[in-house]
């Protein structure tokens, strides 16, 4: 029934249990449509700062729960030819930031794997969105948010430490409504063309924008030297 939520619980680290929910799904309900990859959290300290163990949560779940999420779901929207599969990254994916290391990094790679995807699968019908958002007023900086166990003294005074108090000063207090940002992510699922990017607030675009001018900046800068290691013809 319209407006209706059914909840079946799963583990999006571990792709035998999301095949299985996938399937559950489409055996009670039929196709699915409009797939929204969501799960995640951030890992927020210093790249030195990370464990093994703590550095490889964070991809399982910000990138390999989508990726098994998008393989489980793929076949039937390939078979019917239709489908939506929407990314929630981050604009901090766009434009990272330090002291967010492996939190940016998996978001860049769910850019790089939602771009990738929109290639392979746009002739087969299927349509895919990478949503970047900027702050919300989410539970990001209460509950979603982990901090490294290792603290290292050196980094206290500098800019690796910064996102951990933004994050925590911040809190409940960011620019962005959820619920005019899940409107417009229904708005954006519900239309005959999606776009591949979105992002969403104001901050958002100023991070792309001033992230996007620095490169461009200073890839012009260096173009002689970007142009000078091609083979000589004589």
């Amino acid at each position: 029934m319209p407006g209706t939520i059914h909840s079946i619980p799963l583990d999006v680290k571990d792709r035998g249990d999301v095949f299985s929910a996938v399937a559950e799904v489409e055996r009670r309900f039929g196709d699915l449509d409009i797939v929204v990859n969501y799960a995640g959290y951030g890992l927020i300290g210093p790249l030195e700062e990370a464990s093994e163990a703590e550095a490889r949560a964070q991809f399982d779940v910000n990138v390999f729960g989508a990726v098994w999420v998008i393989q489980a779901v793929l076949p039937a929207m390939r078979a019917r030819r239709a489908g939506h599969i929407i990314n929630i990254t981050s604009v901090s994916g766009l434009a990272p930031w330090a002291g967010t290391a492996f939190y940016t990094a998996s978001k860049y790679a769910l850019e790089a794997l939602g771009q990738t995807l929109h290639d392979e699968v746009a002739a087969l019908g299927i349509h895919v969105t990478n949503v970047a958002p900027g702050g919300l007023r989410t539970e990001f900086g209460k509950g979603s948010m982990a901090i490294p166990a290792q603290h290292i003294a050196d980094y206290d005074a500098g800019v690796g430490r910064m996102p951990q108090q933004v994050y925590k000063e911040t809190a409940g207090q960011e620019p962005g409504d959820t619920d005019k940002a899940a409107q417009a992510i229904v708005n954006i699922a519900g239309a005959d063309n999606p776009p591949l990017h979105l992002l969403l607030g104001k901050d958002a675009l100023g991070y792309w924008r001033d992230k996007q001018a620095s490169m461009t900046a200073e890839i012009n800068a260096l173009e002689d030297v970007s142009l000078s290691i091609a083979v000589s013809e004589d």
